[in-house]
């Protein structure tokens, strides 16, 4: 959830945005004009801002320079009704997140809005080096074993250079997190920082959205669009997964590298750009050469400097102060307390092996401190989270026992042909009021649990007539 401003002339579509998006748990500023949104940033600076090209007085685009004037790293969606191909040229240079054009489809401004307050917030959030888990502020890379302090000369070494970085390691092991740190430390830090996830994106779209393409490349083409790599112009692109990137796309990229310019699908003249390339992967490079599934010129050129992160199995001294940080952490975000670990539970965390690294471990104290209730996390609480198993499994043989008569007795009472969506919503009824008591009322910290946004948790307890202090209970048990 974030802060966004809304920019634009028109009150009728500022009241639209300022609805969609309080209910998708977003705080909403709106502006009427540039200089009225100028002074708002002045005041405050928002997660993300959302402005129309066309106002009165100051134009969008004049508004959205003397905004970065500001705050280099704020990112700015240009929208128009009145798109024209110099506009989304013009917008994309000076930096703009993205250009799109009304009237737009509400699911794909929504997962836009997504990508930019997750761009924002990779520009913005500090990666902290080498700190001590209870001082850490954001997101930070822990650990004192000898490994990982080689990491962070490899960083404090390669980061101020334009040098390309191929970061290696299992999954989990905080590849992301790296990049970040290489470019937060970089010559670039005040430019755009873009993530492309080369898996998550579908090969017949990667190429486009890498890339760009001109009006009439292929159906559908009816403007011009600039792609990633001239958006993030000056600054740096991390291509997670780069491992299991498209073996047409890879020649692409190597000439990127190479030459310093692009072409656009449907586009005959190179176009210089200047941004650093660090790449990530899991993969096995070497046996994808050997397969021909990845170009041993690209290999070559990615491997400038390698940065290889250990598995947490081998800095398994880490693995408390690691454990610490997260739990911290997490009781800040979610407004928990701190109910901290026993002695034995510090010793299970250090003799497991994480198969899933950092993210895993992550993971298992998430978990263990929603379900600890306040008490120190003991060991049966870490395994019962490593496993994968939450507070609403039944472990005892009464207890699971006594619910299935309870089912049983609902089932067999009667009921119309609305019988399991009934059941289904006194269950979901008994989950929010769980949720509601182990936050003592808090609804948002209470809608966090549950993984919903405030707005459809209030929608909820209207729904199921719940107040802070209800208690739901299985009739009959």
């Amino acid at each position: 959830m974030g802060t966004i401003l809304i920019v634009d002339d028109d009150p009728q579509l500022r009241q639209s945005f300022e609805k969609l998006l309080t209910a998708e748990g977003h705080t909403v500023r709106t502006a009427a004009s540039g200089e009225a949104a100028l002074s708002q940033v002045r005041a405050g600076v928002p997660d993300l801002v959302i402005m129309d090209v066309r106002m009165p007085g100051m134009s969008g685009l004049e508004t959205f320079q003397a905004m970065h004037e500001i705050e280099p790293k704020l990112p700015v969606i240009i929208m128009t009704a009145f798109g024209t191909t110099e506009t989304a040229i013009e917008a994309t240079k000076l930096g703009a997140f993205e250009y799109v054009l009304k009237p737009f489809e509400i699911p794909d401004i929504l997962a836009l809005i997504g990508q930019a307050l997750e761009a924002g917030r990779f520009m913005r959030s500090r990666v902290e080096l080498d700190v001590a888990p209870s001082a850490a502020s954001a997101d930070a890379i822990i650990g004192k074993s000898k490994p990982m302090q080689e990491v962070y000369k490899a960083i404090g070494r390669v980061a101020p250079t334009d040098a390309t970085v191929l970061v290696r390691g299992e999954s989990g092991t905080g590849k992301e997190l790296v990049a970040r740190a290489l470019y937060q430390h970089s010559l670039r830090a005040h430019k755009p920082f873009l993530v492309i996830n080369c898996v998550a994106i579908p090969e017949t779209l990667l190429e486009s959205e890498l890339f760009g393409y001109e009006k009439g490349a292929f159906t559908g083409a009816v403007n011009r669009r600039v792609g990633k790599f001239e958006q993030a112009h000056g600054g740096t692109v991390f291509l997670d997964e780069i491992g299991d990137m498209p073996f047409s796309i890879q020649a692409k990229i190597l000439r990127l590298l190479q030459e310093r310019s692009i072409e656009r699908l449907g586009g005959r003249e190179p176009i210089p750009v200047d941004v650093r390339i660090i790449a990530a992967t899991n993969r096995d490079l070497e046996a994808a050469l050997a397969g021909g599934r990845f170009r041993e010129d690209l290999y070559y050129r990615l491997k400038v400097v390698t940065l290889w992160l250990p598995p947490l199995r081998s800095r398994q001294e880490d693995t408390p102060l690691l454990a610490e940080y997260f739990l911290a952490r997490f009781a800040r975000e979610m407004e928990l307390p701190n109910p901290g670990m026993t002695k034995e539970a510090g010793f299970m965390l250090s003799n497991y092996q994480w198969p899933g690294n950092v993210r895993e471990l992550a993971n298992a104290m998430q978990k263990a401190l929603i379900f600890s209730r306040g008490y120190p996390i003991h060991p049966e609480d870490l395994s019962r989270a490593i496993r994968g198993e939450t507070a609403v499994k039944v472990e005892d043989d009464r207890t699971q026992e006594l619910i299935r008569q309870w089912l049983r007795q609902a089932l067999v009472s009667g009921g119309g042909k609305d019988r399991f969506d009934s059941l289904m919503d006194r269950f979901a009824g008994l989950l929010i009021s769980e949720a509601l008591d182990l936050t003592g009322g808090n609804r948002s910290r209470a809608a966090r649990l549950l993984g919903i946004s405030r707005p459809t948790l209030l929608s909820k307890m209207e729904k199921y007539r719940l107040k802070v202090e209800t208690s739901v209970k299985l009739e009959g048990s």
